[in-house]
């Protein structure tokens, strides 16, 4: 399957963090010399809506890891992750940087498919779980 640059970007970052960084550890050497332009954490304000009234609002603060890469050929590659850690948003950083040159794209591709295929069934799951719990309530 073929995914945009935001579908490919949520499914790296909703994968298992130890997953993610194994590819892109595996794919290193077909990248060659990597230019490491961002790579910090920081903090980040959360919009939420008001279901009442549907004023967005912040809802606090979220902690985040950022990174931003240039491969070989120009190429970057851009990623921000929920939490302090800076490898898995480096990892995820690597393999936008890739696919967008075009690098091991198929080998990419089949772990997004899985991923893919592994988020839409913990959905499902969690919906069905959600669904058991719901309360019909009568009007007058």
């Amino acid at each position: 399957m073929t995914y945009t640059q935001s579908e490919y970007l949520t499914l790296l970052t909703y994968a298992p963090e130890d997953e993610v960084k194994a590819l892109a550890e595996a794919i290193l050497p077909e990248l060659g010399e990597i230019k490491v332009l961002i790579n910090r954490t920081g903090l980040v304000m959360l919009p939420y809506r008001d279901s009442a009234e549907g004023v967005v609002f912040h809802l606090g603060e979220v902690l985040v890891s950022e990174a931003h890469v240039e491969i070989q050929g120009g190429a970057q590659g851009y990623a921000v992750c929920a939490g302090r850690d800076l490898v898995q948003a480096l990892a995820v950083a690597l393999l936008d940087a890739a696919l967008t040159a075009g690098i091991e794209t198929a080998r990419i591709n089949t772990f997004l498919d899985a991923q893919a295929r592994a988020q839409g069934d913990a959905d499902d799951l969690l919906l069905r779980k959600v669904e058991a719990t719901r309360v019909e309530m009568e009007t007058f």
